[in-house]
């Protein structure tokens, strides 16, 4: 796959992994997690699906007949052993309750557990990144910019959010704090947040999904800041100008990228 396809599948992973983390719940809640968006995780994955009994499992071979081993269920554990264990401990036959050696299995399975929950995700999300080729070069970045500045001037708004979003992920920008927060506006920025909720934030990028109109401003702009959120206000609705606009954008971002001078 080229550079782009891998980073925009880097992205897809994000999103899975944040989807399924924001399922859990509280413990009390008793909230079922998000199986299709953990299923499409896997699936992105080194991870081989088999069915065992009962049980939807996904394996990663080790060295030697261990295998890493998630269990899809609700606490996802990833346990460190084999296939037939992990089926006495998590869907044992009757006669398999039977034997001591079993029973202290099914109540205690901390000697092969790996980890649970989130941390498993975190696991799996991990070695998805790590097959995905993600190294660039310069012209590589530069396409991704001519993409987007022509998405912008033919009004493609699909062409001119998938390059903002490969940007932001190589740049780690963020979308935006709350009081950044803009109707029929896609944001995103550098951001910092500080003690007692102030938010500062920027360099910003502010697309308007209305008219297509693109801008940014360069400058860190504190959410306590008034005259500066008024302004940041005024440039999205096109009242005022940014420090860059349109496709200069694009030019701009590449160049933070690449450190040329910006």
């Amino acid at each position: 796959m080229s550079f782009k396809d891998n980073l925009l599948k880097k992205i897809q992973i994000r999103q899975l992994t944040l989807k399924v983390i924001a399922s859990f719940g509280a413990p009390e809640s008793g909230s079922k997690i998000d199986k299709d968006a953990m299923r499409g995780l896997l699936e992105l994955s080194p991870y081989q699906y088999q069915r065992e009994r009962d049980l939807d499992l996904y394996l990663e071979k080790l060295d030697g007949e261990q295998n890493k081993i998630l269990v899809l269920d609700n606490e996802l554990p990833i346990y460190r052993t084999t296939v037939e264990d992990v089926a006495i401990r998590k869907s044992p036959f009757t006669k398999e309750m039977l034997r001591i050696g079993n029973i202290i299995k099914i109540l205690r399975d901390s000697d092969v557990k790996v980890s649970r929950k989130e941390e498993s995700v975190q696991i799996v999300a991990k070695a998805c990144i790590e097959r995905l080729d993600l190294a660039y070069t310069a012209a590589d970045i530069d396409a991704i910019a001519k993409e987007g500045a022509d998405s912008l001037e033919n009004g493609y708004t699909d062409g001119i959010l998938e390059s903002l979003a490969l940007f932001a992920e190589l740049l780690g920008y963020r979308p935006p704090p709350k009081a950044f927060e803009l109707r029929h506006h896609e944001i995103f920025g550098a951001l910092t947040e500080k003690a007692a909720g102030e938010a500062v934030f920027g360099p910003i990028v502010i697309f308007s999904l209305v008219d297509n109109a693109l801008g940014m401003l360069s400058d860190q702009i504190s959410s306590f800041d008034k005259p500066q959120m008024e302004h940041f206000r005024q440039v999205a609705q096109g009242k005022a100008k940014a420090a860059v606009e349109g496709g200069k954008v694009f030019e701009y971002l590449a160049k933070a990228i690449l450190g040329r001078s910006v």
